[in-house]
């Protein structure tokens, strides 16, 4: 047979003595104390410290999306310059290649007459530049005569050319009959298309000077 458990009765006089009310009254203001203290030291939340660090690292995540985003910005920009001057470049560096020979052809005996350089003549071939549909490679070979200084001359104008001309090799042979040196040139330059060429490139074309 289970057994019966009487818990004994609540003595409510009792609570009302005073030693039992101050005990209480006690109690309650440590525990009103305790929680007074763990606010105060932030037992229940970050510390002032933990706040300014987080507040710190929000701040330095903010300032590295906007250095993100400005550098963003900025490289457009550029490319979108770059651009812009790249073809500024072809526009006004690069013949069109239907003015290409008479442009071409005009400026380098204006120029070897302008250094006093005699006998200018020559070949122009023009190839297609792999995986460029506006722009082909015109090779210029030149032959002519005169004197070192007329030479050096000739060489200083076609650097200062607007037409974009590079040396790519050149040859000086001395006349024995007459002291002047005899020049075989070879220039390159860039020669914008009119219009794109077909998907398969064309073949060299020649001229004479």
């Amino acid at each position: 047979m289970p057994k019966s458990f009487n818990l004994p009765a609540l003595d409510f006089a009792a609570l009302t003595e005073p030693k039992v009310l101050v005990r209480a009254a006690l109690g309650v203001l440590f525990v009103a104390n305790l929680l007074a203290a763990g606010f105060a030291f932030h037992w229940f939340d970050a510390s002032p410290d933990a706040l300014s660090q987080q507040l710190l690292g929000a701040q330095a995540s903010q300032l590295t999306e906007q250095a993100h985003l400005l550098r963003s910005r900025s490289l457009g920009a550029n490319i979108a310059r770059g651009k812009a001057d790249g073809e500024k470049f072809i526009e006004t560096s690069m013949t069109s290649r239907r003015r290409t020979y008479s442009t071409i052809i005009g400026e380098i005996t204006d120029t070897a007459r302008a250094a006093g350089m005699k006998n200018p003549a020559g070949t122009i071939a023009l190839e297609p530049i792999a995986g460029s549909e506006d722009l082909d490679l015109m090779s210029i070979t030149v032959n002519l005569e005169g004197g070192y200084a007329e030479l050096l001359k000739f060489v200083n104008l076609l650097d200062r050319s607007p037409r974009f001309l590079i040396i790519e090799t050149i040859t000086v042979t001395p006349r024995a009959q007459t002291g002047s040196l005899v020049v075989a040139l070879k220039l390159d330059t860039f020669v914008r298309e009119d219009e794109a060429r077909p998907a398969a490139g064309g073949s060299a074309k020649e001229g004479a000077m």
